[in-house]
């Protein structure tokens, strides 16, 4: 009896910290929403190259990235800028042939009067958080913009994106991501989906909310001495991006998010990439969780929703390790529900808790509708894409529940980068080994995991059919979107090549 107990009332805990996360959700849609008008109103004109501007400091990290380095020197090469305000470092932590490349490229370019140095350290210390400190050393601007390897910025991002620094409490301009290779695969489709609702809910959400929000990693600029004043990177966390963020906000400084600035990258085109890129971000939030719940609570300045939006914002992907939690349980709970007569009062109590999945629906292909106006986006469409987006959520909690579950136990894995393909890129220079000289680190085991919670699934639905005269199917729709949410990761891992 007792453990029966203990399973419903986890069931519980876990159904409501999940909705407690969609009204969250909800409330930055309408967040959102509202202060899409104030984009355009916002929108500061663009600088011109004869005004006097200050100097900038380009940032690029790479490690092993020969698939995606020369285009990515070649376009921020080409940005509209004075050259003799700015300058460009090639952060090479690469062990393959990218070095070589690169030291070629950055002769070519330095040739043309083109500002570009190439750092190159004997040590991968700190990861990318190591490579941007190091740099920030030698860095003779007064802002930092930084692009990751397979990111392609248009010329006019920098005269676009430097306006919004004319206030001096902004610390970072932060722009929008797009998507080269959208269409690729339902892979490369629904990451794109989720992204959308990152930098449309999440980023205008919360810039119309007033809370933290984060810097992305690339495509934004960080005002050089709020780097310095925040306590510069650190290689603590897996994600340096948001543990900066966070503490340069608790130090006053201020985040603008532009999202009418878009750059486009590429999409990871492999369950391995996608599996890692993942992992990494939420590990990293869960270390940032740990690291920043106590400092944001205990800061007097800031107020009680900043800190209340604050810590749902770093403790959501610690939320995956609750749907992995409500996916082990549901099996035992159907059991539970048929054996107790007594408690179907409790069982009808949690029917309440479906409204979870309608306001995240309502919630996520709103917000997706919205971002992709230009594109007419139908509502159908946006609500096959959440469907995809939520199976696949729940295919890949069991990763990132390992992934979160590491973060809070202080679990140290080095930092694996995101494969490149250049799939911007014709095919004939596209890179052909988009794995090689990466460490994706093993894939048996999260393959096997995902084939057994597959089968856990279709054991789930086959026990509903066995519970009563009639069956009970209550949470079959779950096992079943399990059964596909696991099945097509476990079935794009072992044919790796497909283009489903």
């Amino acid at each position: 009896m007792i453990w029966e107990v203990v399973i419903v009332l986890i069931y519980a805990i876990c159904l409501l910290t999940v909705l407690l996360f969609a009204i969250t959700q909800v409330f930055l849609f309408l967040k959102f929403r509202e202060a899409r008008s104030q984009v355009i109103k916002n929108e500061l004109s663009a600088f011109s190259l004869n005004d006097h501007l200050p100097r900038v400091t380009i940032q690029l990290p790479l490690y092993n990235e020969q698939n995606v380095v020369q285009a990515l020197l070649e376009h921020v090469a080409a940005i509209e800028y004075p050259r003799d305000r700015l300058d460009i470092q090639v952060l090479d932590d690469s062990t393959d042939d990218t070095s070589a490349l690169v030291q070629t490229l950055v002769a070519e370019f330095s040739a043309r009067g083109i500002e570009m140095i190439h750092l190159k350290r004997n040590n991968r210390d700190g990861f990318k958080a190591g490579a941007l400190k190091a740099g920030l050393t030698q860095a003779k601007g007064e802002f930092i913009a930084i692009f990751d390897a397979d990111f392609l910025p248009q010329r006019d991002w920098l005269l676009r994106s430097m306006p919004y620094f004319n206030d001096a409490k902004i610390g970072v301009v932060q722009t929008r991501w797009g998507h080269i290779n959208r269409k690729t695969s339902i892979l490369t489709r629904v990451q794109a989906f989720a992204l959308d609702l990152h930098f449309s809910l999440e980023q205008m959400g919360r810039q119309a909310s007033g809370v933290f929000m984060n810097f992305n990693g690339t495509a934004g600029i960080w005002r050089k001495s709020c780097i310095e004043d925040a306590g510069n990177w650190s290689g603590t966390t897996l994600t340096e991006d948001l543990d900066l963020s966070y503490r340069a906000q608790l130090k006053g400084w201020e985040i603008v998010y532009r999202p009418d600035i878009i750059t486009p990258a590429e999409l990871p085109q492999t369950v391995q990439a996608a599996r890692g890129q993942q992992f990494r971000w939420n590990k990293g939030g869960a270390q940032n969780f740990k690291l920043l719940w106590r400092p944001l609570w205990r800061n007097k300045e800031i107020s009680f929703k900043e800190k209340l939006f604050g810590t749902a914002h770093l403790f959501s992907s610690s939320l995956f390790f609750l749907v992995l939690l409500l996916i082990v349980l549901s099996v035992p709970l159907l059991w539970i529900k048929n054996s107790h007569p007594g408690w179907t009062w409790i069982f009808y109590l949690f029917q309440i808790f479906g409204l979870t999945t309608l306001l995240l629906m309502w919630a996520y292909t709103g917000s997706y509708k919205l971002i992709n106006t230009a594109q007419n986006v139908s509502w159908p469409a946006a609500l096959v894409d959440f469907i995809i987006f939520f199976t696949l959520a729940i295919g890949l909690c069991a990763n990132n529940a390992i992934a979160v579950l590491q973060g809070h136990l202080g679990v140290v894995t080095p930092f694996v980068r995101t494969p490149k393909f250049n799939a911007g890129a014709d095919k004939r220079n596209r890179g052909t080994k988009p794995w090689a000289n990466y460490s994706s680190g093993g894939q048996f085991f999260p393959a096997a995991l995902e084939f057994s919670l597959m089968i856990y699934g279709i054991f789930g639905i086959l026990l509903a059919s066995q519970m009563g005269p009639n069956g009970d199917f209550g949470l079959a729709p779950f096992h079943l979107l399990c059964v596909l949410g696991f099945g097509y990761l476990f079935i794009k891992s072992i044919f790796t090549g497909s283009k489903i």
